[in-house]
């Protein structure tokens, strides 16, 4: 009997060890929280926290007008954004339920929110007045604030970096060195430099220079570092500003022709490893290290949204069907 009752006791002990390791699998597997930019009933931009895959979904923002670049605080405890505010964009943020909400700039054109690590300082590019069909990206510069004290100041202050425009910046995970977009050498590049933009450079010199079949230039855009900091992530093709709806020339086939020139590419900090992701704009970077990306699905009406993995790639269904969006963060 005694036997008896220390094999079951040894079976209930294994059995313990089993299910306390497939629960550890499992919290491992929890789904991850995004907060994601896209349109409500009215067709208005608000933002909406979520799971991975679409889940739980609860608006955190109820603005007339549309909140849309939603950047998450590497604390994990606030949410960078911009709200429409007549012909401008607002800078605000708010706790990751949209508690909170403090202005940080309330007039211009700001655009693309980027957090320091130490979550007290953000990052952003400020659009100088332009003519609608101009991309707004060759008329900027990138700020930086102290949201704490509300003091801010242009973060590059060489005026030799300041005759360029410099724009759609990125923190490196270190907080040592920022991505960003620059008509320095011409066209529209990625470059990184440190913090106060000394010793820039360009990293992902793309294959053409020139698309003659379209008779437009290659741009680069939207800039984002994986989370171990070696690659960055960007967009690249002929810049929207060329189709129909901004030039008023109606071109259906050019149009078709510019959107195929759209990929998400993935280089190293040192440029020496570039590699094309596939199809699509607006990359960013999963906690674990896997890149996205976002396309126009006819069938969907609206963004699809693909990131990879370990076993290929697979869609993040965090925009619903006939929806607009207006980009998406991860929570860290």
């Amino acid at each position: 009997m005694k036997i008896l009752n220390a094999s079951f006791l040894i079976i209930a002990f294994l059995a313990a060890v089993f299910f306390q390791k497939a629960g550890t699998v499992l919290a491992g597997d929890e789904l991850r929280e995004v907060i994601v930019s896209h349109t409500d009933e009215k067709g208005v931009l608000q933002l909406y926290r979520m799971n991975e895959d679409g889940t739980n979904s609860r608006q955190i923002t109820h603005s007339k007008n549309g909140c849309r670049m939603p950047s998450c605080s590497p604390d994990r405890k606030k949410v960078a954004y911009v709200e429409q505010i007549g012909h401008g964009l607002a800078l605000r943020v708010s706790d990751l339920n949209g508690d909170d909400i403090k202005t940080l700039i309330g007039e211009g054109m700001n655009l693309m929110p980027s957090w320091i690590p130490d979550s007290e300082h953000l990052v952003w590019m400020k659009v100088k007045p332009q003519p609608k069909q101009q991309d707004p990206a060759r008329n900027a510069q990138i700020h930086i604030m102290n949201i704490k004290t509300g003091q801010s100041r242009k973060l590059f202050t060489d005026k030799e970096q300041l005759k360029h425009s410099n724009a759609m910046p990125a923190i490196s995970p270190k907080g040592d060195q920022i991505a960003f977009v620059s008509n320095r050498s011409g066209g529209m590049r990625v470059w990184v430099s440190d913090l106060d933009g000394a010793n820039a450079k360009l990293i992902s010199m793309p294959d053409i220079e020139y698309d003659k079949a379209i008779k437009a230039p290659i741009e680069q855009k939207v800039p984002a570092w994986s989370p171990d900091g070696k690659r960055i992530a960007h967009w690249e093709g002929v810049e929207m500003i060329h189709m129909s709806k901004f030039t008023g020339i109606q071109n259906p086939e050019r149009d078709r022709m510019i959107s195929s020139t759209f990929h998400v590419w993935v280089v190293s900090i040192d440029g020496k490893n570039r590699q094309r992701v596939g199809r699509g704009d607006d990359p960013t970077w999963s906690p674990d290290g896997f890149v996205t990306r976002a396309f126009p699905d006819p069938k969907r009406g609206g963004p699809k949204v693909m990131i990879r993995t370990q076993s290929g790639e697979k869609e993040l269904p965090i925009v619903p069907p006939k929806k607009n969006w207006g980009r998406f963060t991860w929570l860290p």
